[in-house]
């Protein structure tokens, strides 16, 4: 406080009574009426400045409490001075104002942090050195799935990529925006695009979006395969059927012997170009779950013999034996029409490719609460290696022997799709020069006391 404000209010008082003493002529009285003025001026300013010094204290004391977090008031003071009780009714209206403010604020982060966490792509914010300062759950899961917090990372330390952390950089100093695609190796392989762009707005640093485009890039590859395998399947047939007309075109027609073999085998060649387009029909709509199968107690040994009738006469053609041992009351819930085709493309399959004066053993039973069938063969076999793919369209463990008998080579797909659909599975087990054995498995049906209650 300023030496004036001090001297002023002490000094003045006692001058004026030293004044009207010395105007009454009494000069010695003068000088002792202004010195007991100026000592009850004296106790009177230090009794003052103690009183507003206790207030400030008790002000003090409410406003760090207040910024602690506490939420009760001091006790009214009716001897607190006005200037004080401004004084306080500044600080609360700040604090008001402030706690409103820090309110919103907290919402809008915790509402941002919520939606973050519950996007499917990663997020990651660094700092103007490139450092990790925040990040959303998905990044974990992308990245390190089951690892904590990647604050405080490097993005060299996080992903072995160069390219990554050069973009990361030029974020951060040149202000520059990047787009790149990442391969992660590993015992899960992914594929990531990632977008890194700088912060913006004044703000150091930089922000990287995650988007784990596996997938796409795997049905991206599953296009590619089935229209390049589409393509060449149909090649085959429309060559020759172009081939030989325009060979009869050409002048054959009027030839008797050689005329009605091309016939044939133009014949030959459209049945097989019919049958390949159907299969890619059918298989089209059990992917598009198209195909409404009628779920109903079936005879597997009707359903096998039915089959097996079909590719008889085939069979015997090469000197072939099939065997049936079902048990008539055999029954399991599915589709009549769709366990007929799929016991009749593994029989198909099996005679086709065992060789003549071979057998296909055809076994069903009840087993673990399910239906097993079994298609035995003492065909050729399949390497181990193929196991794995021989249920893919178009999948062939020997292209020209396949061709050579026959077939689209989407029949096991087939015979995968509706097993699906039926709730049930087929499995493989194969050894090349001895025979494969292909099992199916379909769920039992309800009981009809189940179905009724």
């Amino acid at each position: 406080m300023h030496v004036r404000a001090i001297l002023l209010p002490l000094l003045l008082p006692s001058a004026v009574v030293a004044v009207l003493v010395a105007t009454l002529d009494s000069p010695g009285g003068a000088l002792a009426a202004a010195l007991v003025t100026l000592a009850g001026s004296l106790m009177a300013l230090g009794v003052s400045r103690g009183a507003v010094q206790r207030q400030l204290d008790t002000l003090t004391r409410h406003t760090r409490g207040r910024a602690e977090g506490a939420l009760t008031a001091p006790a009214s003071n009716p001897d607190q001075l006005e200037e004080v009780a401004s004084l306080e009714g500044a600080i609360d209206s700040l604090h008001t104002r402030l706690s409103t403010q820090n309110a919103r604020l907290l919402q809008e982060s915790r509402t941002l942090t919520a939606v973050l966490d519950g996007m499917a792509e990663g997020i990651w914010v660094t700092d103007a050195e490139g450092t990790v300062v925040s990040h959303n759950d998905a990044l974990r899961d992308i990245l390190q799935p089951g690892a904590g917090s990647l604050i405080g990372e490097r993005p060299l330390a996080l992903l072995r990529n160069d390219v990554l952390s050069d973009a990361v950089m030029r974020a951060c100093g040149e202000g520059a925006s990047t787009r790149l695609e990442l391969e992660l190796e590993g015992l899960f392989p992914r594929t990531l695009s990632i977008r890194v762009t700088p912060l913006g707005r004044d703000l150091p640093g930089s922000a990287a979006v995650f988007h784990d485009i596996t997938e796409l890039r795997r049905l991206e590859k599953v296009r590619k395969d089935f229209v390049a395998n589409v393509s060449h399947e149909l090649r085959t047939p429309i060559t020759a059927i172009r081939g030989y007309a325009e060979t009869l075109q050409g002048g054959a027609l009027n030839d008797a012997v050689m005329a009605p073999k091309m016939v044939e085998i133009i014949h030959r060649q459209s049945e097989r170009l019919s049958e390949l387009v159907e299969d890619l029909l059918e298989l089209s709509r059990l992917e598009s779950r198209e195909v409404r199968l009628a779920l109903t107690s079936v005879s597997l040994a009707d359903a096998v013999a039915r089959a097996a009738d079909t590719v008889r006469p085939k069979a015997e053609g090469k000197d072939q034996r099939i065997s049936l041992h079902v048990p008539t009351e055999l029954r399991a819930l599915g589709d009549s029409r769709a366990v007929e085709q799929v016991l009749l493309n593994l029989l198909d399959n099996a005679v086709k490719y065992t060789p003549p004066g071979g057998r296909v053993d055809v076994y069903g039973a009840c087993e673990d609460g399910r239906c097993v069938v079994r298609v035995r063969d003492t065909g050729l076999g399949i390497e181990p290696k193929h196991l794995s793919r021989i249920f893919e369209r178009f999948y062939r463990v020997d292209k020209g022997r396949s061709r050579d008998m026959g077939g689209t080579g989407l029949g096991l797909s087939i015979v995968k799709h509706l097993l699906q659909a039926m709730d049930g599975e087929v499995k493989v087990e194969s050894q090349p020069n001895v025979g494969s054995t292909f099992t199916i498995f379909l769920p039992l049906p309800v009981p009809a006391k189940a179905a009724t209650g």
